[in-house]
């Protein structure tokens, strides 16, 4: 086989998988969606809070 057919076979078996996903429904996606907003929010925020601990920290050590 040569790269052409083995590139072509790689696309027609691709098509086939892609028949077999199941696809989540708008409202699973917008809930899933919201989920990772939100806990990106709070990871953001947690992180912000540790930073600026941290560094009210390290300026006490040095005064």
């Amino acid at each position: 086989m040569n790269i052409a057919s083995k590139l072509i076979d790689y696309l027609k078996l691709s098509k086939v998988e892609l028949k077999k996903v199941i696809w989540p429904d708008k409202k699973t996606t917008m809930n899933h969606t919201i989920l990772v907003i939100g806990f990106s929010l709070g990871v953001a925020f947690f992180l912000g809070i540790m930073d600026r601990l941290f560094t009210i920290l390290y300026e006490a050590l040095l005064k």
